[in-house]
């Protein structure tokens, strides 16, 4: 289950930043990228509760890890809603890098990621 967290999250992740570009350039076909993407962030929380859920003894960092990966969703939205407003997004991208950073450290530090740290 480990891996398919991983695969859905690296593809959300390239699918954001394809949505942000052909937002920018004002793509007809981004509502449909932001679709996928937006399917996308249902198959990450899918398996990050079943990875959740499959844990015996629950650390409250995998919870922080969790409310991290929201926070990511959420960056990732405003930035999304910015551009299609043509709004400035700084606030968004910093937002998205940050909790990027944090979920990715939680993720790696914890026992069920890659041995890193």
């Amino acid at each position: 289950m480990t891996h398919a967290h991983i695969t859905s999250w690296l593809i959300t992740i390239v699918l954001f930043l394809i949505a942000v570009s052909m937002a920018r350039r004002g793509a007809g076909k981004a509502k449909v990228v932001q679709m996928v993407l937006r399917l996308f962030y249902l198959i990450t929380l899918a398996t990050g509760l079943m990875l959740l859920h499959g844990i015996t003894t629950i650390s409250p960092l995998y919870w922080l890890k969790a409310l991290a990966g929201l926070w990511v969703i959420g960056a990732m939205e405003m930035v999304l809603a910015a551009e299609k407003k043509g709004k400035r997004t700084v606030a968004g991208w910093t937002q998205w890098i940050v909790a990027l950073v944090v979920t990715l450290f939680l993720g790696l530090m914890l026992p069920l990621g890659f041995d890193l740290f």
